[in-house]
């Protein structure tokens, strides 16, 4: 039903979309042995092709015609044919006339784990060789990306993935099977795994055809395994989707400006402020105390006790606390902005640079500024709705939202914004998001030239059609130099700094 499903997507021009649904598994003692024992083949075919690719980069160095396996599909298959060689496995074995014979044996153990867990083991590693090269060639922007290290049991999470296959009818993942209850989850090699929340949502959808399992990933963080299905669903339902705006429609634009004092507040280009969110749990404040006692007690402890081991535990559950808690109000405020509107501006904030700054790298890290603006975005898509950045020069915050007329830099301590041009007073934060909603309507106002990326001019040919120089100002093409762009350190309530 799902293949038909999909065909008619495809009919309509309907794009699908991948989620996910997380489940906490309530695993039996010998269920916990068998989890654990696929987390480090896992583990343990990660580290094997590493190292195949690593001799035979070492090869390749001395004749440089050796093929150095590279990407995820030559990955799996060198570790197949290495884990069924002689240095995976061998034993000897004597006759009766005293003669030895050695027979490869290869991986004793390969039969008692789904090898699906090794192949998605070196797809990953695949894809971090991808990562390093386009890393190192310029075709990856952010920060460098370094060449794949071998994952220690004592460091690395104990994970892994298996995918979704049918055979005869039969999905090897299944949700919530007849023989087993609502609430559990069936993986090949492992069987039936008892989860606690309902799986009601998902199985709906699996049964209409409106998704369709594509793997399974099971995860230990605190003490807690969990297993994500993730699902290729159908678009969501016409009436919970944005209304689509004509092309020439530029209204309807909604600014969010995050902040610590206020960690959202949001408003249109006329002023009137349509959402605010003053009471954030700020869940890491509020656990700090015992946080810090809770590690205190860990460093007492002997280093390779039992009772050290158990105080890493309790201060592993404290942390994963944390995450869960700001997570979820992440999502909340989330969907309360998407589901009310349909165009959105935020504000393009350094959130790495930002926590430089030791005296709010703790609020920071506490409010989730880039993890709030990631969920919006896909959230925003999701819905048909339009989520853009703000460049992060842009200076909303110094902006006079009635003017239009840039003053100095505010100190955090202020959070009244006074024009002195035309004596305009507003709540810091509400001017800046009024300052993000006029960009956003102003930008989508203009016509792009989609094979030039900027505006469209009526300049000749040759002369391009980029952004003219303003008057003194210099062009590049000319020789010149840019002109002179004032640093913001982190701090500073400008673009790249807080509010």
């Amino acid at each position: 039903m799902f293949q038909k499903c999909r065909r008619w997507r495809a009919c309509c021009g309907v794009v699908g979309r991948f989620t996910a649904f997380r489940f906490t598994v309530d695993p039996s003692p010998s269920q916990v042995v068998v989890l654990a024992r696929h987390a480090g083949a896992s583990r343990f075919a990660f580290n094997q092709c590493l190292a195949l690719v690593k001799e035979a980069l070492d090869a390749k160095r001395r004749d440089g015609s050796v093929v150095v396996p590279w990407s995820g599909f030559d990955l799996i298959n060198a570790f197949n044919s290495w884990k069924t060689s002689a240095q995976a496995g061998r034993r000897f074995v004597v006759d009766r006339s005293g003669s030895t014979e050695m027979v490869a044996t290869g991986l004793s153990w390969r039969t008692q784990v789904c090898q699906q867990v090794c192949e998605e083991a070196a797809v990953d590693l695949g894809r971090g060789l991808s990562a390093w090269t386009d890393s190192r060639g310029g075709k990856r922007p952010g920060r460098r990306v370094g060449f794949p290290t071998f994952k220690r049991k004592s460091r690395s999470r104990a994970s892994f993935r298996i995918r979704c296959t049918t055979k005869a009818g039969r999905a090897s993942i299944r949700v919530g099977d007849p023989t087993a209850g609502p609430r559990s989850v069936c993986l090949p090699k492992i069987g039936i795994l008892r989860v606690r929340e309902d799986t009601r949502r998902l199985r709906r959808m699996i049964r209409t055809g409106r998704a369709g399992i594509r793997y399974a990933t099971v995860s230990c963080r605190a003490g807690r395994w969990t297993v994500t299905v993730t699902v290729e669903a159908a678009d969501l339902h016409p009436a919970h989707r944005h209304s689509p705006r004509p092309d020439a429609d530029g209204s309807g634009w909604v600014g969010v400006d995050r902040g610590l004092a206020a960690l959202v507040v949001a408003a249109d280009t006329t002023g009137r402020q349509v959402l605010r969110v003053d009471d954030p749990p700020r869940p890491l404040r509020t656990a700090l105390p015992r946080l810090r006692r809770l590690s205190r007690q860990v460093s007492r402890r002997q280093p390779g006790s039992r009772n050290r081991a158990e105080a890493a535990a309790r201060l592993g559950r404290a942390h994963l606390r944390v995450a869960n808690v700001r997570r979820h109000f992440l999502h909340t405020v989330a969907n309360r902005l998407v589901k009310t509107h349909d165009r959105l501006a935020l504000e393009d904030l350094h959130t790495a640079g930002l926590l430089r700054n030791r005296r709010l790298a703790a609020a920071i890290s506490d409010a989730g500024w880039a993890d709030l603006a990631r969920i919006i975005g896909y959230k925003q898509r999701w819905r048909g709705g339009q989520a853009t950045p703000a460049p992060r020069w842009y200076p909303s915050t110094r902006m006079c939202s009635a003017c239009r007329t840039t003053g100095p830099a505010l100190p955090l301590s202020v959070r009244v914004f006074g024009c002195d041009e035309c004596g305009h007073t507003a709540d810091r934060d509400v001017n800046a998001a009024v300052n993000l909603a006029v960009w956003a309507e102003q930008q989508h106002v203009q016509t792009r030239d989609p094979e030039a990326r900027g505006p469209v001019t009526n300049a000749p040919r040759e002369a391009g059609s980029g952004q003219r120089p303003r008057a003194g100002e210099t062009s590049l093409d000319d020789g010149g130099t840019p002109p002179p762009r004032t640093p913001v350190t982190a701090g500073t309530p400008e673009k790249g700094g807080v509010s």
